[in-house]
Formats: structure tokens, sequence, C-alpha cells
């Protein structure tokens, strides 16, 4: 009987954490792959509104099933909301950090999601949803700290290329057309890749005060896809108004989508939620790294993609500088949580006086009503 609660006590503590290595193990292959796809000349865009349909598609049923006795009814004010979470989180996000995707390399765009939550604490103190209450303070300094190395990581993958530490024989003229023309857009991919994650740092700030109004994680999901992608379907038309961009003959094209939607998009931002819910957002933030070395590896390994020594160079003071601030905002939770220890054990105990007292007068009266019989 031990030994099994010893066993189950164990898959809990630890399903949430490989849940979200999956997840971003998952979201790193989706970039390599979908990076391989646009380099073979696919509207970005397209990519982005057939897989935000096919994650609607997947979390519509799940949705159903799981949130039916528990959804709010939607409102015309909660509907503008998804869609303002779907423009965020999903159309201008995806037209930006794809854009730098098909400029830079899978590497560089997962350095720049590797420094998401120090972006998002940053972006939080711009607009006010968040302070550094004492900046002198170890943890102030940690979280400021953590953030301009993150900020020195991008200017390195930004400013520096550096030589190609990788060699391979094979299509040769085609990876020199490929770094001639990554060269040239290197800088304005690096700018994408940066508008892009701020905005899905701003989809984050938005996506807590829309949880609250609206806590069920699977319909609002569903919502934000099916409005990220009609609004992917109308930025496509940026590019070019053919109808034959949505005509994919490409095998391996159609493949990458249905994984990026399925996989990359719905499975994965289950996993993540309900990681989240387990074990917090700041210690799930902590594996976002996870998606850079999936990336990398995948990039390198499988569609054999060239590394050059600034992108692993500024991943590794990008990857250091998100330890930094992780690190700041754990001791500020923890001294948070040991603030609020004092004050929960003052109202457990006048509780329990105020419970002893109405004891103490209800005795008393039982006192008094016998004497009163005598």
């Amino acid at each position: 009987m031990t030994v099994a609660g010893g066993k189950r006590s164990a898959a809990e503590k630890w399903s949430p954490v490989m849940a979200i290595v999956v997840a971003n193990v998952a979201m790193g292959s989706v970039n390599a792959l979908v990076k391989k796809a646009l380099d073979g000349g696919v509207n970005h865009m397209v990519i982005g509104a057939y897989r935000m349909a096919i994650s609607a598609f997947i979390l519509a049923p799940i949705a159903y099933f799981l949130e039916r006795k528990t959804r709010p009814e939607l409102t015309l004010r909660l509907l503008v909301d998804h869609f303002i979470s779907g423009l965020l989180g999903a159309s201008l996000m995806q037209f930006f950090f794809m854009l730098g995707l098909l400029y830079t390399s899978a590497t560089v765009s997962g350095a720049f999601i590797s420094m998401l939550p120090a972006i998002t604490f940053a972006l939080s103190l711009i607009l006010r949803k968040e302070s550094v209450k004492d900046i002198g303070s170890i943890t102030g300094m940690l979280k400021v700290m953590g953030t301009l190395i993150c900020v020195s990581g991008a200017l390195l993958l930004t400013f520096y290329k550096g030589p190609k530490i990788s060699h391979f024989h094979s299509d040769q003229e085609a990876l020199h057309h490929n770094d001639q023309h990554k060269t040239n857009n290197w800088l304005l991919g690096c700018l994408y890749a940066t508008i892009g994650t701020s905005f899905l740092s701003l989809w984050m700030i938005f996506q807590g005060t829309l949880n609250i109004k609206y806590p069920c994680k699977y319909t609002s999901t569903c919502l934000m896809s099916v409005f990220g992608s009609f609004q992917c379907a109308l930025l496509s038309l940026y590019k070019r108004r053919d109808a034959k961009d949505w005509v994919m003959d490409d095998r391996f094209v159609i493949w990458v989508i249905v994984y990026a939607g399925i996989v990359g998009q719905a499975m994965s931002t289950v996993a993540t939620s309900w990681s989240i819910k387990k074990v917090g957002a700041v210690f799930a933030s902590t594996f976002s790294p996870i998606i850079l070395i999936s990336a990398t590896l995948f990039d390198y390994l499988i569609l054999h993609t060239p590394l050059y020594l600034g992108s692993i160079i500024g991943s590794v003071v990008a990857v250091t500088g998100l330890y930094v601030f992780l690190w700041g905002r754990n001791k500020e939770m923890k001294a948070a949580e040991t603030l609020c220890l004092p004050i929960q054990k003052d109202d457990k105990n006048n509780n329990n006086n105020d419970s002893n007292g109405n004891n103490g007068h209800g005795s008393g009266s039982s006192v008094e009503s016998s004497h009163a019989d005598d």
C-alpha cells in the first residue's frame, strides 16, 4: 500500500515536468521544420492560418466535453477579448516571428523565445503591470541584471554572426546561396524575431487578465485559434494574393502543417497550460531553453543547417540571463510566502480564540440555565 502510494506521488510529482519538457521539445522541432518549409517559398501566413485552424479543430471537442458544465456565458466583451488574444498571441506574433525564422535560423529564433520571461517582465514594467519594489534588494537586482544579460544576448545574436562552425559536404551550392541570403537579412530577421517575441509577451500579460474573466483554458485557446486562423488568412494577403498559395502539393509541407497544428499548437498548449496549473508559471518557464536546444539539435542533426559561432555564444548568454532573472523571481516568491505565513498563523489563532470564546459563552449560558431551573 505504501509502495503504491509512493509510486503514485512520484508520478504526480514528475508528470508536469515531463509534460512541459515534451511540449518544449515539440515546439523546438516545429520551429526547425517550419523553417525548412519557409525556405521552400511557402507563404508564412498560410502556414499560420492552417496551423491555427487545425488547432481549433482538435481543441473544439476537448473543450466541449471537458468544460461544457463549467463554461461561463460568452458575452460580446469576452469575444472581443478573445479576438485581441488571437491578434497578439497568434496572428501578429506568427507574422513577425516566422519572418524572423525565415531570415535567420531556428537556433536564433529559439534563443529569442528563451528570453520570453525577461521580455515579459520588461514589458510589464513599461505597462506598470509590475514593479520592482526595492531596486536595491537582492531580488530586484537579480531580476534587472537577468533582463540586461538577456538583452546583451539578443544584441550578440543580432550584430555578431561569426564564422560557420559546422560543415556539411552535401548541397554546398545551396548552402552557400542560403548563407548569402541570411547574411543580407540577418539584422532584419533578428528585428522581426524580437517583435514577434514581444507580441507573445504582450499576449501573456493580456491572457493573465483574460484567464480571470474566462477560466476555461481549452475553450479560450480554441476561440483564440479560430480568430487567429482568420486573422492569419487576412495577413497572408500582404505577401501575395494568389489562390495557388493555399493549395499544398508538397507532401513535406503538408506534413509540417499538420504536425505544427496538432503537436506544436494544440497538444503543446494543453500540456503547457496543465503544467503551469500544477507547478506554476515561473517553474514552467525555466524549461523554455529546451525549445532552443531542441531546435538547434533538430536543425543541425536532421535538417543539416549550418551553425554559426555568434548564434551559440548569444544563445548561451541569453539562457544565462534567463536563469539569473528566474533566480531573482524565485527569491521574490519565497520572500512573499514567508511574509504570508505569520499573517495566516495570526488569522488562524484569532479564529481559534473566537471559537473558544463562543464555546465558553455557550457553556456559561448552559450553567446559568441549569441554576435558573433549580
